[in-house]
């Protein structure tokens, strides 16, 4: 599969010195296993290193954006910004679908792993930035793409910790405090997928996905609240 270095650099924005960085960005594990004689190196050490470079630009900016509020508050709003489903999302705007070299078996997956692969190519493409052009070009890519959610997360209360506010809601409506239960856990160690359901009692409310167990359990307290419309 050919990758247009041309139009990639010019969907992220970023004119790279070294091209084969941004290729790597793309670069899915999946793809190598189908492809190993095309020396290729996939995505996960880029991927690594985005993910604490994109922590730091977003603490740098929370800290000084808003210097009175507590440390709890500013780590929700950091996690809020920094989840799967808001970098997901900001790698589907920014186009980055298009160019992603998958596996065969992969490309036919458009659901919640797919959302996974985009997050991680948003967090490779960081580091691809970082090592190419250095930190102030990395900061200014996230200040463009990701610190604009900001006020929105803040209007939705999508900083609060879902699972302490769907208890709190859950335990006003019903007197019940709600339970988790791993439903299933998927894929390989380094790519783990839990599916965790959220009860009040014997029923299920609804299920969520995640990396582990704790983010999946954050992803059901937050559909759960948004099914029974108590993030408003």
């Amino acid at each position: 599969m050919s990758f247009d270095f041309e139009k990639c650099g010019q969907r992220v924005g970023v004119s790279f010195r070294d091209g084969l960085l941004l290729k790597q960005a793309f670069i899915h594990r999946s793809y190598i296993n189908e492809n190993p004689g095309e020396n290729l190196n996939h995505n996960e050490r880029l991927e690594f290193l985005g993910d604490a470079v994109l922590e730091l630009i977003i603490t740098d900016y929370l800290y000084h954006r808003f210097p009175d509020k507590a440390e709890g508050e500013l780590t929700g709003l950091r996690s809020a910004l920094v989840n799967t489903n808001t970098i997901s999302e900001t790698a589907q705007k920014i186009g980055m679908n298009d160019f992603l070299l998958l596996s065969r078996g992969e490309a036919k997956d458009t659901g919640r792993a797919r959302q996974y692969i985009l997050a991680n190519t948003f967090e490779a493409v960081v580091g691809a930035v970082y090592l190419d052009q250095g930190y102030d070009k990395a900061k200014e890519f996230v200040e463009k793409h990701i610190i604009p959610l900001t006020d929105e997360i803040i209007s939705k209360n999508l900083w609060l910790d879902a699972k302490s506010y769907f208890q709190e809601k859950a335990q006003e409506a019903s007197g019940l405090t709600p339970t988790y239960k791993v439903h299933s856990q998927i894929g390989p160690d380094h790519a783990k997928q839990f599916t965790v359901g959220l009860y009040i009692g014997n029923q299920l409310v609804i299920e969520g996905e995640g990396h582990s167990k704790q983010e999946a359990e954050q992803e059901a307290a937050r559909k759960g609240l948004e099914k029974n419309g108590w993030n408003k």
